[in-house]
């Protein structure tokens, strides 16, 4: 099945395009801003984990070797588009125009991080897994009612299609016609299970094939790739021809949170092979210095731009108000339980707020 579902690459590993047919793709402009955005959000995932260990944030959810997926995939999209992260995917809603501040807020457990923009249309992160297919596709049906080109995008992992809510979720989009493109980040674990534990097909590609709509499998490590297969789903979606579901191969390097350790269930030896072989910082590295686009003075220019953006977030964070614990209560119902008001009432009597 994979010979039916190949594997579509644009830079190889050593930083080569495959076929002079994509040259037209390797422009400084273009190269420099999918450069720019990898190594804020790689920074920002190094430093959240930091800040983690530190007890400065609660547990955090990393996504290093991610970076092309989550770049590639968020700059294919247009302002007013709909994106729908998982817990995994702050990458891909920074490089959209997630507010930084209200990130870290997130992380650091506050009501006031739910909400990842004003300005652009991010759904809030979805912690169940899955739930958010079925929002994306309702929210792009709404927008085709409404006549609008705009699209959705749906991120999940692996461990996702074997939820209800997945196929759920393409079905009702594929009868529909929706302008959703779903956005497989395929690691190969969900959490501790292999996929091959998972699920007998030999890709997720080939399961658009039981809803009747086009299945791609990219090379989650090269953003050229994953960049030119989003765009020609939204484009397709965009016309009116319905959704896409997209298998982006990869490899985090980290753990599933910094509550795991997955030195108990995956080859540590090999995540280092795959970090030499396929980094995906590195590959666009590479490009780079063939390209002659390499400058070291820009590199280090934007490497202090960001260093700074992101300790004058995280000092915002730290210096917000503090949270009223009672919070906590106010908006599990409409109106409050008895055993709710009960439990906040204890929690004010003993100086909680």
């Amino acid at each position: 099945m994979k010979e039916k579902y190949p594997l579509f690459v644009v830079v190889d590993r050593t930083g080569k395009l495959v076929s002079e047919s994509y040259q037209s793709e390797i422009t400084e402009e273009k190269v420099q801003n999918f450069y720019y955005h990898m190594v804020r959000i790689r920074t920002f995932d190094r430093k959240s984990r930091a800040l983690q260990r530190q007890g400065r944030i609660g547990t955090y959810v990393p996504f290093e070797g991610q970076e092309a997926a989550q770049v590639g995939s968020a700059l294919a999209l247009e302002t007013e588009d709909w994106m729908f992260p998982t817990y995994r995917d702050h990458g891909a809603t920074l490089t959209f125009g997630a507010d930084m501040d209200r990130l870290l807020l997130y992380w650091n457990g506050r009501l006031e991080g739910c909400v990842p923009s004003y300005t652009k249309n991010i759904f809030p992160i979805a912690i169940p897994i899955a739930t958010q297919l079925p929002n994306a596709t309702g929210a792009a049906m709404a927008e085709a009612y409404k006549g609008t080109k705009n699209v959705s995008i749906a991120y999940f992992g692996d461990g996702a299609t074997s939820e209800g809510d997945f196929h759920e979720g393409i079905n009702i989009a594929s009868v529909f016609k929706a302008p959703v493109v779903f956005f497989n980040q395929n690691n190969g674990y969900a959490i501790s299970v292999p996929i091959e534990k998972q699920m007998n097909s030999k890709t997720i590609a080939q399961k658009a094939q039981g809803y009747g709509i086009p299945g791609i499998r990219v090379d989650g490590m090269d953003v050229f790739a994953v960049h030119l297969a989003v765009k020609e789903a939204c484009d397709r979606a965009r016309r009116g021809e319905g959704p896409t579901l997209i298998e982006a191969v990869t490899w985090r390097f980290g753990p599933h949170t910094t509550a795991d350790d997955p030195t108990k269930y995956r080859d540590q030896e090999k995540t280092e092979q795959m970090r030499e072989a396929r980094d995906p910082i590195t590959r666009l590295e590479r490009l780079m210095k063939k390209y002659g686009f390499w400058n070291e003075t820009w590199i280090k220019q934007i490497e202090t731009e960001i260093e700074n953006e992101l300790n004058e977030a995280i000092e915002r964070m730290e210096t917000f108000q503090q949270p009223d614990p009672a919070h906590m209560f106010d908006y599990v119902f409409e109106q409050p339980t008895w055993t709710i008001q009960e439990q906040k009432e204890a929690l004010l009597g003993r100086g909680g707020a």
